[in-house]
């Protein structure tokens, strides 16, 4: 009881402290006007890119969308030439582990690289949430170069807790009964664990494994009742990817437990054995069809990840015969999957999972969009869509972020290349705005490969 309101005040605390920072900044005497003025505005439903646009920036947001030819830019006005750039929205990770280690150096470093390399929102998929409050915090108020974070508690049941990220992002504190890192069992008060996973400042659930369809309709539910989404696993074990479409969860991450529909339903997480992609041979299984069509009906995000699958087929190949994670599933068929969501009308968002190698100079978000495009089908201009109004729609933000629209945060990246011609031109930046903040991609310092853990892997 003493843990439990303990929690329960600071985390409410947190909670009022959340709600004054994501107070929108009213327009005052101290808020400057920028004027960006020239660049081609690409036009992510498809249509003619507005050609010499003019946007205006008052303090962090949009306060208006023009034509340069147009628009008359009042006197004394900060003008920045941008001629001849490609304009899009700020690109969203919609999956990323920031804490798990909690580890400031490599958290600082990663979200460097993400906001100098054009991401000004990410979504954490499950950390240890003392961490992420205080870099949440960070993000939002500037202390350090860092996209917008919005991060997760987590749910699982019985026999998960052995897990020994569970137990890092637990430190101090009884396996399986944090707030943030919550078994859900038959005894469980569930509108008081709803209750203080909202007072970490979370932005959502997440469910996780070793659930039954029951428990997860039965969190969902309750979830929705206290105002909170939840964003689950495509699969729960043993509640399937049909159960969790049908529990109505807002977001389903990992293309490839979506594949366990076709066959038969692994009871617990940690025991899955590798999907028979035998099945997958002479096209989609119906159950598959089933849980696409399931998603669209409800508008459920599809978070693909296909960047880690290709992740872990590199790792494989480049350690020694038997060490590294399992693949469960190849990327190939992971793109095959995404594909046939894709074309089933089932929206993506792009999720990562894991971060570039150490040397690369941008995020795993590029590589993500890249992916999308060889290896699900996607047009450039759909990829770009994914990775930015479908990222805030995973994160509930959409009304905040996602499109350049007159209200709407300024969060903005300006290219030297087309994107919707070769959806690489997206390594090609210029400039990122986060929230009417610049950030040049000139004055950009790789972070060192200690900072990037590259020396522990």
């Amino acid at each position: 009881m003493t843990f439990i309101f303990r929690v329960s005040f600071l985390f409410s605390l947190a909670i009022l402290t959340s709600a004054y920072a994501q107070e929108p900044q009213k327009p005052g005497k101290e808020e400057s006007i920028t004027v960006y003025r020239g660049a081609n505005l690409i036009n992510l439903d498809g249509g003619a890119s507005r050609s010499n646009s003019v946007i205006v920036v008052r303090g962090e947001r949009i306060e208006a969308v023009a034509d340069a030819v147009s628009y008359v830019i009042p006197k004394g006005t900060r003008v920045v030439d941008v001629s001849g750039t490609f304009l899009v929205p700020g690109f969203i990770n919609s999956h990323v582990h920031l804490a798990t280690p909690p580890d400031r150096p490599y958290a600082l470093a990663i979200l460097r690289r993400d906001l100098y390399g054009g991401v000004t929102a990410v979504r954490d998929m499950g950390d240890d949430s003392r961490v992420m409050s205080e870099l949440a915090y960070g993000a939002r108020f500037n202390e350090f170069p860092a996209p917008d974070i919005a991060y997760v508690t987590l749910f699982a049941g019985p026999g998960f807790f052995n897990d020994p990220r569970v137990q890092a992002s637990s430190r101090g504190e009884i396996v399986g009964q944090t707030p943030w890192m919550r078994e859900i069992n038959a005894q469980t008060n569930l509108p008081e664990a709803i209750t203080l996973a909202r007072g970490t400042s979370a932005s959502a659930i997440k469910t996780y494994a070793n659930m039954d369809a029951e428990t997860l309709a039965r969190i969902v539910n309750e979830a929705h009742r206290q105002k909170i989404p939840v964003w689950s696993h495509a699969a729960v074990f043993p509640a399937s990817p049909l159960d969790v479409a049908r529990s109505g969860a807002d977001t389903m991450s990992h293309v490839c437990m979506i594949a366990y529909q076709a066959q038969k339903m692994p009871v617990t997480y940690h025991h899955r054995a590798d999907v028979d992609e035998s099945l997958f041979a002479n096209g989609m299984p119906d159950a598959v069809g089933d849980v696409f069509a399931e998603m669209k009906k409800r508008g459920t995000l599809l978070d693909a990840t296909l960047y880690v699958y290709a992740t872990i087929e590199r790792m494989r190949k480049e350690l020694p015969a038997g060490k590294g994670p399992p693949i469960y599933c190849s990327a190939a068929l992971a793109g095959k999957i995404t594909k046939s969501a894709h074309e089933a009308g089932v929206e993506i968002s792009v999720g990562t999972d894991s971060p570039s190698p150490a040397d690369d100079p941008y995020p795993s978000v590029q590589g993500e969009m890249e992916l999308l495009v060889q290896q699900a089908g996607m047009s450039p201009i759909q990829a770009l869509r994914s990775a930015t109004l479908n990222g805030a729609r995973s994160m509930g933000r959409e009304s905040e972020m996602g499109t350049i629209e007159t209200g709407k945060l300024a969060n903005l990246v300006f290219l030297d290349a087309d994107p919707t011609k070769d959806i690489s031109a997206t390594r090609k930046i210029l400039l990122t705005v986060k929230r009417g903040r610049e950030f040049s991609r000139k004055d950009f310092v790789m972070p060192s490969a200690k900072e990037l853990g590259a020396e522990a892997q």
